[in-house]
């Protein structure tokens, strides 16, 4: 895109988050002009009154000066007069640094954010002067440079960043991606540093106003009573009510900070010796803002909990960052494989079963079957018997592992580098969402940057530095698995078919080598043939006379049959030649 019709777009884009701004302010002074005030409204004080809630929202701080009338009428006391304001309403700057923020991007996407960064923050320091030098009023004054300077940084400085993000990841050649080019070339683990410590931070802000903005939504449920109770106590019909809701909308990203800093442990403070914060609540007399009714009157000690809820968001960016760097280390989380409750609970297999085990993802499993099978292969040749050989089995191909080698320096980097962004952005917000509310005691309204930054960088960097710096799960499966495919490829390849399959012992496939330091493993008892079985004696024919005919081996053999006692055989006497016969029943004598 033409650079031209990029600074045209930039510039139309820094108009429209002004001219939003101040018409968010202007619509409803309107009716209050119209409504509230009538006839003895004066037109001549609407816009400055308008521009000076603008430059408020832009943190630019307001010297007040009340005026005598106003005074006499309200009763208040001639001391209190006049205050600096300076508690900004940060709607009104949140809105235009989202908006600048899109703006560098889509003009870094146009190949022009140089261009569009420069023709915005120009455009919006020229609207930031008409406006400081057209509200300048008896009642509200602020500093000509602190307009001016104050909505030109918070325009820029988002637009810079959103511009120089999009650049870092999108962009194929310029300077930013010069730059990331020669980070990224970077060995030893430290090329992927910068921009994991950016997503990384910026997870842990993102988290830290998640909180903050949780427990501001809890804290208005849960007392919207007493809340309720201050509407009605302010007396106010429904245009006031309208008018005192939308500024404490307004005030509601201030009050998700001060969120943030209760949760952190630090708390807030509702005026010059007062302090909210989870270890204890000590407040005086509060104003009568409705929305100050959500702020706890006593404390428990339940609420020290909290300081757990920045260590997990840390948790949470380390967590990332983490992944990140193993990503860019080309490590890929093995599958696991599913697990069947059927399959688990089923049944050992029986003893006689043979077993051939797979080689699998789970390198726990892998090396656990190899150290049981280890000795029982060995033994396997031992048995006298011949022993039938395994069929292989269709097996999965076997990815050898890339043993992934992560740097202590660089986590540790980035996990300090965590812990100072979230700590810095902690304290900008903090000081952001404070300052003087009104005169006297409410000169110290909110957190204080120091120890809220302090509590929030422990915090971070404790949860960041358990999942950074901490053994990775599965690191020490990685080395294993990386051990056994070195000694895989030192070692010669099984032909298939070779592995012997004792039944009731398991056997490894092909390709699948035993853990190097396997201890002795008790081998099994020796397998010996079974003997031959013995021939069975016939016992003798009873009867000489008559022996049993043999058995013809093909023949089956015949089932005997029990002797029946009344069949007896009857006895024949043996056969002669017959010139020897004789009466059975004479007795031979000595004659012929």
């Amino acid at each position: 895109m033409h650079r031209l019709i990029v600074a045209f777009l930039a510039a139309f884009d820094a108009a429209i988050a002004v001219a939003v701004g101040v018409a968010a302010i202007l619509a409803p002074l309107t009716l209050v002009w119209v409504l509230g005030l009538g006839d003895t409204a004066d037109w001549g004080s609407l816009w400055p009154a308008s521009a000076a809630v603008w430059q408020l929202g832009h943190l630019v701080p307001l010297a007040v000066a009340l005026p005598g009338d106003y005074l006499a009428a309200t009763g208040i006391d001639e001391s209190a007069a006049s205050f600096v304001l300076s508690l900004a309403p940060l709607a009104f700057a949140t809105f235009t640094g989202v908006f600048a923020a899109r703006s560098g991007s889509r003009a870094s996407r146009a190949d022009a954010w140089a261009t569009g960064v420069a023709t915005g923050t120009v455009v919006v320091a020229v609207l930031a002067t008409l406006v400081a030098l057209t509200s300048q009023n008896p009642v509200a004054k602020s500093e000509v440079w602190q307009g001016i300077a104050f909505p030109t940084l918070i325009y820029a400085v988002p637009a810079l960043v959103g511009a120089v993000v999009t650049e870092w990841r999108e962009a194929p050649s310029g300077l930013v991606a010069s730059l990331r080019d020669r980070a990224e070339s970077w060995r030893g683990g430290w090329g992927d540093v910068i921009g994991v410590s950016a997503r990384a931070s910026s997870v842990a802000v993102v988290g830290l106003v998640g909180a903050g903005a949780l427990l501001v939504a809890v804290s208005i449920t849960l007392r919207a009573g007493d809340i309720v109770a201050l509407y009605q106590a302010g007396n106010v019909d429904l245009l006031g009510a309208t008018v005192v809701t939308l500024g404490q909308l307004a005030y509601l990203p201030t009050l998700v900070v001060w969120g943030i800093a209760f949760v952190a442990g630090p708390g807030f403070s509702l005026g010059a010796g007062t302090a909210v914060s989870p270890s204890g609540t000590q407040v005086g007399v509060v104003p009568g803002v409705p929305l100050l009714g959500a702020v706890p009157e006593s404390s428990s000690p339940w609420l020290l909990l909290l300081a757990l809820v920045p260590v997990a968001i840390g948790a949470l960016a380390g967590w990332v960052a983490r992944s990140r760097l193993l990503a860019a280390a080309g490590y890929v989380p093995r599958p696991r494989p599913p697990r069947n409750k059927k399959a688990t609970d089923a049944a050992p297999p029986a003893a006689e079963e043979r077993i051939v085990v797979r080689p699998t993802d789970d390198p726990r499993r892998s090396t656990l079957e190899a150290l049981l099978a280890a000795g029982r292969v060995d033994a396997a040749p031992e048995a006298e018997s011949p022993v039938p050989a395994a069929v292989p089995a269709e097996q999965p191909p076997h990815e050898p592992s890339v043993h992934i080698h992560e740097p202590f320096l660089p986590r540790l980097v980035v996990t300090v580098a965590i812990a100072l962004v979230a700590a810095g952005a902690a304290a900008l917000l903090a000081l952001f969402a404070s300052g003087s509310a009104g005169p006297g005691r409410l000169s110290d309204v909110g957190p204080d940057p120091g120890p809220v930054a302090l509590a929030v960088g422990l915090e971070i960097v404790v949860g960041a530095g358990i999942l950074l710096l901490a053994s990775r799960r599965g690191s020490h499966d990685d080395d294993l698995v990386a051990l056994a495919d070195a000694a895989e490829a030192a070692t010669p390849p099984v032909v298939p078919g070779s592995e012997a399959v004792v039944p009731g012992t398991t056997a490894v496939a092909s390709g699948t080598v035993p853990w190097p330091r396997t201890p002795q493993a008790v081998s099994p008892p020796r397998l010996r043939s079974a003997p031959p079985p013995r021939r069975r004696l016939r016992s003798p024919s009873p009867d000489p006379r008559h022996p049993r005919p043999r058995r013809s081996p093909s023949r089956p053999p015949r089932r005997r049959r029990r002797p029946d006692p009344r069949r007896q055989p009857i006895p024949t006497p043996s056969r002669r030649p017959s010139s020897s016969r004789r009466h059975p029943t004479r007795r031979p004598s000595g004659r012929r």
